[in-house]
Order: structure tokens, then sequence, then C-alpha cells
């Protein structure tokens, strides 16, 4: 691990991306997925990136106003334009589509959307930060990026990071790009993984229960 410093921040989320995946390989029941899902992910961060964790908080409930306000920000275009998602911009071949990944009579199960919910809401926002933001933006400033301090500004680091961060998002890259830009300033101001998990954490909670309280499935690709 010595050697390879950036295995404890991008294992988990290289784990994360291949599960997604391998219902395509070997067709399983849903919830043998979903358990997939959150399973292998949470996993590879207890085998490489227990020692990298930081749950401490700087801001804590800046940290959650961060979260609720990057939410407002994720479904607004779509409650006050109903058609917006669907313009070719945001869903094309290329992007692909705001539907939902998960069957109607996943839908309706409620081990499956307790998974989903905690997988969101746990899992990703510590994948997903220790990747982007723990990461590849102090590696975008160096290749020896355990030099480089949490939080550190390089103007091309802030807003690359920031674009492939929206373009992992697909039809909802423009949301993900002003997410991107959110949590990127926030590390910048906070220095703190724990600060950006917490903010991310409550994002994916907070789209999770409106997804399942308002029919919204499409927010769960």
């Amino acid at each position: 691990m010595k050697r390879f410093p950036g295995t404890a921040y991008i294992a988990p989320f290289a784990v994360f991306l291949a599960a997604m995946y391998v219902h395509s390989f070997a067709p399983i029941p849903e919830l043998a997925d979903q358990i997939v899902r959150i399973a292998a992910p949470a996993l590879a961060i207890v085998v490489f990136s227990r020692g990298e964790l930081d749950f401490r908080l700087a801001a804590p409930w800046a940290s959650v106003a961060i979260g609720i306000a990057v939410f407002v920000c994720w479904i607004a275009p779509d409650l006050l334009v109903p058609s917006w998602r669907h313009l070719r911009i945001f869903e094309n071949p290329l992007l692909g589509y705001a539907q939902s990944s998960l069957s109607a009579p996943a839908r309706a199960n409620p081990a499956i959307l307790v998974l989903r919910t905690a997988r969101a809401a746990v899992v990703v926002p510590i994948v997903e930060e220790l990747f982007w933001r723990a990461w590849l933006m102090r590696w975008l400033i160096s290749p020896r990026f355990e030099k480089v301090p949490l939080g550190t500004y390089q103007a091309a680091a802030f807003w690359i990071c920031a674009l492939l961060f929206a373009s992992e998002h697909g039809p909802f890259w423009d949301v993900g790009l002003l997410a991107g830009i959110a949590y990127n300033w926030w590390m910048v101001r906070t220095r703190s993984l724990g600060d950006l998990i917490l903010a991310h954490a409550v994002t994916n909670a907070c789209l999770s229960f409106y997804s399942i309280a308002a029919g919204r499935w499409e927010y769960w690709l």
C-alpha cells in the first residue's frame, strides 16, 4: 500500500463501478444485486481505505446545509420546467436517459428500498469523496498527491474535477456540475473529508427519500 498510496482512494470507487455491472454478466435477482452493490464497495472501503478515512467535522451544521442546498438544486430544474430533463442535451444515446434501474416490483420491495437508500446515503458519499476530492483533485495538482494538503486550491484541478464529476451523472450532468462545484468549494473551505462525506450523504439521503415519497424514480439511475 505504501508503494501505491492512491489505492486507498481509487480501489473502493473502482469496485463500486464494477458492482454496478455485475447483473450484466451474471443476471441475478434484484435484491441480490442490491446486496452486491452495497457489500462490495463497503468491503473495499474496510480493506483498502480505513486508514485514510477521517470523519472529524470542521463545520457540521454548515455541511448539512450545503447538502440540502445541493439537493434543492438537483430537483429544481425538473420542478420548474417539467420537460427539462428530456431535452436532447441531457437525454441522448451518449449520456443515457433519466430512468430508474429499479423495476416496478423492486420499487414496492421495502428491503430493496432500504438497501438502495443505504447505498446512496452511506456508501456512495464515502466512495466518491475519497476518489473525487480526497484523491483526484489533489492528484491533478501533483502525482505525489499525498504531499498536497486536502482542500488545496488550483484552478485547473478544481474545474477538471467538477467537470468529470458532472460526466459521471449522465443525463443529470447539469446538476452534477453544480454539485461538483459546490462540493469542491466546500472541500477548499473546510479541508475536511468528514465534512464532504456528511454534505454528500445529506444530499443523497434527501434525494432517496424524495424519490420514494414523490415517485420520482428517475433520480435513482
